[in-house]
């Protein structure tokens, strides 16, 4: 499945309106205005070699897929990335002995873009092993199900508060195909949603906690739509949305991306953060923020959609994306944890309910020498994941009582080269920046799982757009 953009078909790039009149020096000026000085510059540069055929900032997925795509075409590519690894809000570490994933974890192999990749590179998967208890709020307090019961109960729920996705949600890797119904439909947050199913007390508490985590620490935070746009993606039922928290990368996130810079080889510059891209018109200037100055023919930018606000764009950003960055879509205050226990919970599950607890949900992973991982998510600012207690304190509260040997986190939020973690659109969002933010602007064009037209979010939806912005950069669209 392959996203072809809005309906009516993708609206033309400068690029393409340019191969069309037939003369950049006639049409530039009417498309791209420049103010006299930017003008010389310009002028300047139509003479001028550049250091690259395309630059890339970025290192995560979406920009090594892109970087990847654009040599396959015979591109001389160099990869600017801020951290000291490749990765982006991936990252592939150890602890307890065991690889753990300090960023994005799960993958699911009918994803499209993420299985082709799987299967190019003969990756192996390993799948989690499954949960023996669940703890779930109840009225009454957190209450130990039976797996089958209370996913089973959560799923009902579930399924009940997305009935309608194959409707408006009928092309999921075109998000407005039936954008007539999603005008009405983006406005809500989850709690609306939630409130208009008149759930009861029990069935309430079986899925707030997940709302309101999703969504950044409050369902009224969150769109409906973004919930039920993933819901739509794994197949419209309980059971495929299950399958996306339940298979890994055996050797880890890095081996895949490990694989597609051993295929492609580009320059990669790491701990590189950049300052400034100029767009003189003929040529893209990249600063970093040591002051080294970088040229192009073109530019894309793979970074995260939060983060574009740390970069100083001439011309400025589009409107979309301009709005997408000061708004924020990534959830602003994401930590990811891996608690290390000793022997005794064994594969437990926990849920709280929305603000009962600093930490809302809790997953086993693998055993250890010692006891058992377990991963953990918070997006409650007031947390210190190096306070052992206040984190034991958070788990008991969800039911689980741990004997924790240590904990190993990262707090997304606080990154400077992301300042988020996972996407999560806010209300009208999807309806009033989409399919703006996956345009090319003069010689930029933009890739991020933030903006994928399907799994955003996901490596599947970072590998969408670093093959989309390939292509435009390519001037291929």
């Amino acid at each position: 499945m392959h996203s072809t953009g809005p309906i009516g078909g993708r609206r033309p790039t400068r690029r393409t309106l340019l191969k069309a009149a037939g003369a950049a020096a006639v049409a530039v000026p009417a498309l791209t205005p420049f103010a006299p000085a930017a003008a010389a510059a310009a002028a300047a540069d139509r003479g001028a070699a550049a250091d690259w055929d395309v630059i890339v900032i970025g290192a995560g997925f979406a920009g090594i897929t892109a970087a990847r795509e654009l040599r396959a075409r015979g591109k001389r590519v160099l990869v600017l990335e801020a951290r000291d690894r490749i990765g982006g809000r991936t990252w592939t570490d150890t602890y307890g002995g065991q690889l753990i994933e300090r960023g994005g974890t799960w993958v699911e192999p009918t994803q499209p873009y993420l299985g082709a990749e799987l299967t190019r590179y003969k990756l192996a998967l390993e799948e989690d092993e499954p949960i023996s208890t669940t703890w779930l709020p109840t009225p009454a307090g957190p209450r130990q199900f039976t797996p089958e019961d209370g996913f089973g109960r959560m799923g009902a729920v579930f399924e009940r508060m997305f009935d309608g996705t194959r409707t408006y949600f009928e092309k999921p890797f075109q998000p407005l195909h039936r954008a007539d119904l999603l005008q009405s439909l983006d406005k809500l947050t989850l709690r609306d949603r939630l409130t208009q199913l008149a759930l009861t007390p029990e069935e309430e508490l079986l899925v707030n906690g997940q709302t309101a985590v999703y969504a950044g620490g409050s369902s009224t935070a969150g769109a409906f739509t973004m919930f039920a746009h993933w819901w739509a993606l794994a197949g419209h039922t309980n059971a495929g949305w299950n399958d996306t928290m339940r298979w890994r990368i055996a050797k880890g996130t890095k081996a895949l991306l490990q694989a597609m810079v051993n295929e492609a080889k580009p320059t990669i510059k790491l701990s590189s953060p950049v300052a400034s891209v100029n767009d003189t018109g003929s040529l893209v200037y990249v600063t970093t923020t040591s002051g080294t100055r970088y040229s192009a023919t073109a530019v894309v930018v793979a970074m995260p959609v939060n983060a574009l606000s740390t970069v100083k764009f001439s011309p400025s950003l589009p409107a979309a994306l301009t709005t997408a960055t000061s708004q924020g879509i990534a959830v602003a205050n994401a930590v990811k944890l891996w608690i290390h226990a000793r022997k005794g919970a064994g594969r437990v599950y926990g849920q709280g309910a929305e603000g009962g607890s600093q930490i809302p949900m809790l997953l086993p992973f693998k055993e250890t020498s010692e006891g058992m991982l377990y991963i953990a998510f918070s997006t409650d600012p007031g947390l210190d994941p190096t306070n052992t207690a206040q984190v034991k304190k958070a788990v008991q509260q969800l039911g689980v009582n741990l004997d924790i040997i240590g904990v190993k986190a990262h707090d997304w939020g606080r990154d400077p080269y992301a300042r988020g973690g996972w996407a999560f659109r806010k209300p009208k969002q999807l309806t009033t920046l989409y399919p703006e933010v996956t345009y090319t602007s003069g010689r930029l064009s933009f890739a991020s799982g933030d903006i994928a037209n399907g799994w955003s979010g996901y490596i599947d939806g970072a590998i969408e757009s670093g093959l989309r912005a390939a292509r435009q950069a390519a001037g291929e669209e």
